[in-house]
């Protein structure tokens, strides 16, 4: 059996060839229900995320995948890519590392590895493998993330800004924060801030609706625009990322606000293009600017940080494939050692079963005693006998000095291959 993953990512396929393969609410359990009926892959693994949907299979073919694949959302040739044994581990790591991520290190693809994970067992689709690859996954995952700074550091203007916020002198869980407009920038600032623990949320935005909206995602409050004038006092921190082409906080409006603060200290992100925040603001005592250009070389500086840290990751990776490799090379030579007393194991428990069962019905202990003894002896030599009595026809050398190994000469020893000719006189 092969080890395979097939699957398709934002590299390699456009949103809408995503979506359609996407498997999401209803669809998830049908595919897992499709998934164990299938009777040419043996144990499975679902992941599919908005970036991502891979199919991880023991399989004696890569095929099986492709018409699995195909059959839930058909139209994906040349979109999707395959890949078997090492390079399947090996991409499989790198996913939950997240070096194959859009954004570089992101955390939350672990987590979605692991329920998938989790849902293959709860499906009765995860086997012995895959539940050791993925045990595997998770230890390297975590060693990658530990030893290197692939995480550390953020790689968006939003999450920067709220990082920068967190290490001010003001901090979240005392903080309140007003957040004016309501795109896609600030629901970044807005989940980054939540995350962290923040007091308070406002939300200022020209259209009161979608401010709400955004607001009850978050746990905020909505304002509209038009009464920031009255708000922007309450404000510890402000992010700021409207469409707007004028200014929206003036340095007026803020030199107000400092006033009725009597003076405590605000800090502002102008997370906009063009500006929301008139510069002169950056001048007012007591308040402290960043621009997107400021954020952006903290970007910069934290992608590279990333980058190097990725080469790191990859080459823990890569040794880590090495050593899973040659783990399950160990478990192949240990096989016949399991065989073998499992076999043992058997017989002995089926003869000790028979002996009781002989023993209830009136034998005399002495005869059960001597009959178990034979039994055992004769069942347990029987295999090994008739393999070298086979190998001595065939003049299999190998295998009578590997029986010589195992049954060394011992007073009284008679060898499975000798004859009775052959044995030590009786004194």
């Amino acid at each position: 059996m092969t080890l395979w993953v097939l699957g398709l990512n934002h590299q390699t396929a456009p949103v809408e060839l995503r979506e359609r393969a996407s498997f999401g609410g209803d669809a998830l359990p049908r595919a897992l229900d499709s998934l164990r009926q299938s009777s040419q892959l043996n144990e499975s693994v679902l992941l599919s995320t908005c970036n991502r949907t891979e199919l991880y299979a023991v399989s004696e073919s890569g095929d099986a995948l492709t018409r699995w694949l195909e059959g839930q959302a058909g139209g994906l040739q040349g979109f999707v890519y395959q890949h078997r044994d090492a390079d399947a581990v090996r991409h499989l790591f790198r996913v939950a590392t997240g070096l194959d991520s859009m954004v570089l290190g992101e955390p939350q693809i672990l987590g979605q590895v692991k329920d998938a994970w989790a849902l293959a067992r709860e499906s009765g689709i995860l086997g012995h493998e895959l539940d050791r690859l993925f045990q595997q996954t998770f230890s390297v995952a975590k060693r990658a993330r530990t030893d290197t700074r692939i995480g550390a550091n953020p790689v968006s203007v939003a999450s920067t800004a709220v990082r920068l916020a967190q290490s001010s002198f003001a901090r979240l869980d005392e903080s309140t924060v007003l957040l004016v407009g309501a795109g896609e920038t600030i629901e970044l600032a807005a989940k980054h801030l939540t995350e962290g623990g923040v007091k308070r949320l406002l939300v200022a935005n020209r259209t009161l609706a979608n401010g709400q909206e955004l607001a009850s995602r978050h746990g905020g409050v909505a304002l509209p625009l038009a009464e920031l004038d009255r708000h922007l006092a309450e404000a510890d921190i402000v992010f700021s990322a409207t469409a707007a082409r004028d200014p929206v906080i003036t340095a007026a409006q803020v030199s107000d606000a400092l006033r009725q603060r009597r003076h405590k200290p605000m800090l502002l992100f102008d997370l906009a293009v063009p500006r929301d925040i008139e510069t002169e603001v950056g001048k007012l005592s007591d308040a402290f600017l960043y621009t997107v250009d400021d954020l952006e070389r903290a970007v910069e500086e934290n992608r590279r940080s990333r980058r190097e840290a990725a080469a790191e990751a990859e080459a823990i990776i890569e040794l880590q494939v090495q050593r899973y490799f040659e783990s399950l090379q160990a478990s192949s030579r240990q096989a016949p050692i399991k065989q073998l007393r499992a076999f043992g194991e058997a017989t002995r428990a089926e003869l000790l079963a028979k002996a009781h069962q002989q023993l209830a019905h009136g034998r005399p202990a002495a005869e059960v005693l001597e009959q178990l003894a034979h039994g055992l002896t004769n069942r347990l030599l029987h295999p090994p006998t008739a393999a070298l009595r086979q190998a001595a026809l065939e003049g299999d050398t190998e295998l009578t000095r590997a029986a010589e190994r195992l049954f060394p000469a011992t007073p009284g020893y008679h060898h499975p291959l000798a004859s009775r000719d052959d044995a030590d006189p009786a004194p």
